[in-house]
């Protein structure tokens, strides 16, 4: 257990590269093209490990056009730092035309601010068919076409400790089946009920640090509160209330009352709440799919499970998208409609990915032998200790994964979304101060705040 617990944290300062603050390391942007033929693709980091999943489907398609006798190849950039750094780079690059970028991997919050701004070019309506997932679907548009196709998904999910559960007396430890805030609290009284058992410490963390992460789970708690939650129309426009926002508020602050969470999770991001589920000071932790095949490199199934989240979760992910500047914008299509076509998508799903398309979780489409296979970890472990279904599927996918996507809701559609969401994140932050103020009085300033940010 020692020894898996070690691997774990070894594999969080990747993740926490991914998601947190980078160390620099990545490839600088291109200035110049190794040959004519190159389109080259910038993303984050590839948080299926070393050789990740994204690279070996580009290695398959260079394969296919050498195999087809062109002169064209793909080259991925890994870009350094946090996905706020990464946005800034990817706008500035863009911008000034000095980065020779053919294709992006736009987080699915930025596809208006880049499409309102000219910076990718529209692509054809029959890259996102009806295999692509329906909530999924609705962040490859912007002003009614389309422009950036889904790569892979991502949704908030519930990961628990059956073996906490277990001590604590609970006699049906396993929560796939989901359950509600409500039932969330009794079971984390239960288990603070019972004497205290090594590193425990309070009953769940999640991400509530001043950044994208607190929108996040305020985008949940709002969006379990207020029916048809938006807070901006189809063109980006301001149309929240007070009494939305003091809804919004209320059912926040019951989600992280002391009682049930983990102090350090006002300080969290998404590396450090995943530390602490992992050391044992917590049973329940609100993450992504991405760290399933993470945690089951130290945990086992009768030690971990995994549920939906209760209320309604965040959909998240990445839309690959052509710059307005490419000189191979038809070939760069042809790439995207490579990396988001049906295989390619299974190999995501295969791989750690939440699919975009609805047929990945179907018994229909295989990986490709080539990209087949778990991703090597960073700390060198080969094996695959994820569990599966008998089709070769994470077992969580057509239960869980599948059900959550198609129920998550948006943040906010907006060219101005890191406005929106810096003013959103500031504005909550009294809430988890020494002196809240009430819910209403939150509500009025965050109100006044946002219509600052946003045009209405």
């Amino acid at each position: 257990m020692v020894r898996r617990l070690a691997a774990l944290l070894a594999l969080l300062l990747v993740l926490a590269a991914c998601t947190g603050g980078g160390d620099g390391g990545a490839p600088a942007a291109p200035t110049a093209r190794d040959v004519p033929g190159t389109i080259v693709v910038a993303s984050g980091r590839d948080v299926t490990g070393k050789n990740g999943v994204r690279r070996r489907l580009i290695d398959a398609w260079n394969q296919r056009e050498q195999r087809a006798g062109t002169q064209f190849r793909a080259r991925l950039v890994e870009l350094p730092g946090s996905a706020d750094e990464q946005r800034s780079q990817l706008l500035g690059a863009l911008q000034s035309r000095s980065a020779e970028y053919d294709v992006v991997n736009l987080d699915v919050t930025w596809v208006p601010e880049f499409a309102a701004a000219g910076l990718v070019r529209v692509l054809p309506e029959e890259l996102v068919d009806e295999d692509v997932i329906r909530s999924v679907a609705g962040t490859a548009r912007w002003g009614g076409k389309v422009y950036a196709v889904p790569f892979n998904s991502d949704v908030g999910l519930l990961y628990y400790r059956r073996d906490h559960l277990a001590r604590a007396g609970v006699e049906r430890p396993d929560l796939s089946g989901g359950l509600t805030w409500e039932r969330l609290r009794d079971l984390v009284e239960t288990l603070d009920g019972r004497p205290a058992r090594g590193a425990y410490r309070k009953g769940w963390t999640t991400q509530l640090a001043a950044y994208e992460g607190r929108t996040v789970n305020a985008v949940e708690a709002f969006a379990s509160a207020v029916r048809d939650f938006a807070l901006v129309d189809e063109e980006g426009r301001y149309t929240g209330t007070v009494e939305e926002l003091a809804a919004g508020i209320a059912e926040l602050r019951r989600r992280t009352e002391t009682p049930y969470t983990l102090q350090d999770a006002f300080h969290s991001d998404e590396a450090a709440s995943l530390s602490d589920f992992a050391e044992g000071r917590t049973a329940f932790l609100r993450h992504w799919p991405y760290v399933y095949p993470a945690l089951y490199r130290t945990f086992t199934r009768e030690q971990l499970g995994v549920a939906p989240l209760p209320g309604r979760a965040v959909l998240g992910g990445q839309n690959l998208a052509v710059t307005s500047a490419s000189q191979r914008s038809g070939k760069a299509a042809e790439l995207i409609r490579f990396l988001t076509g049906r295989e390619s998508e299974r190999c995501l799903l295969d791989a750690g990915f939440a699919a975009t398309r609805e047929s990945a979780y179907g018994d229909g489409v295989r990986c490709a032998t080539a990209v087949a296979g778990p991703s090597a970890s960073p700390t060198g472990e080969g094996a695959d200790p994820v569990p599966r279904d008998a089709g070769g599927r994470p077992a969580y996918a057509r239960t869980i994964l599948l059900p959550a996507l198609r129920d998550a809701v948006h943040r906010p559609r907006t060219p101005l979304y890191g406005a929106f969401t810096q003013t959103f994140t500031a504005g909550l932050g009294p809430l988890f101060g020494d002196a809240p103020p009430t819910d209403e009085a939150l509500a009025e300033q965050l109100d006044e705040a946002l219509r600052k940010a946003l045009p209405d």
